[in-house]
């Protein structure tokens, strides 16, 4: 018997069709109740129950409960990171689904990864902070140097508050569709409630898709040029 991570069970959790299209849908953070999950699975709802069950007990998927009803969310960024690692990996092997169109330049260009940005604007926030040496950046890990300690502080960025926490400040997060780096962990979520906060950019109801105003785009260029 091999020791180390169980990988083989989380792939085949994630590998059924079905319960890969849940993953997905939550992977922008929000919270489905069981029969949304069914329809983007398009499953019956007994079904369905089958899968969020073995997801929910491979500890990818949490249950919240609000008075009679039940809503289901990733277990935490750690899934969502993982689950667009293999969304990039898909992509850079030619496993496509659909074929490109505009609805995907949408979401290429900026979307939600869970809770930080993803896309273009994305990246172009890791290659900005890294590029002006405010991140170094290792294989082994990333962090944040005493100039983007204090470029993030300028930025109103708490961060005292976010090393308080159990999760990591920076974690570097593989675009599916760049296919190279954007900023994910506890800075990354951070950067994007800094951009919504200042209503640079907002999130399109019932997508992934994160569209940036002529003013925001031209403020968010600025910050991370």
């Amino acid at each position: 018997m091999k020791e180390g991570p169980d990988i083989a069970r989380l792939a085949a959790l994630i590998g059924d069709p079905a319960r890969a299209n849940m993953l997905s849908a939550l992977i922008d953070g929000r919270a489905l109740t069981a029969g949304e999950l069914a329809h983007v699975a398009g499953v019956s709802p007994a079904t369905a129950s089958g899968h969020l069950a073995k997801l929910a007990d491979g500890e990818l998927l949490t249950l919240r409960r609000q008075g009679r009803h039940r809503y289901f969310a990733l277990a935490s960024p750690e899934v969502a990171e993982a689950l667009e690692a293999l969304s990039g990996l898909a992509a850079a092997q030619g496993h496509l689904r659909l074929r490109p169109g505009p609805k995907d330049e949408a979401l290429r260009a900026a979307r939600v990864c869970y809770d930080h940005i993803a896309g273009a604007r994305g990246v172009q926030v890791f290659d900005s902070l890294a590029g002006r040496g405010f991140l170094a950046v290792t294989p082994a890990e990333i962090t944040l140097t005493e100039a983007g300690q204090a470029s993030m502080t300028a930025l109103g960025i708490d961060l005292a508050a976010l090393r308080a926490g159990r999760r990591p400040l920076c974690r570097a997060c593989l675009d599916w569709s760049e296919r190279r780096s954007h900023l994910g962990g506890a800075l990354g979520a951070a950067l994007l409630r800094h951009v919504e906060d200042r209503g640079w950019a907002r999130r399109e109801p019932g997508s992934r898709r994160l569209t940036f105003t002529r003013s925001g785009a031209a403020a968010f260029d600025a910050a991370f040029g």
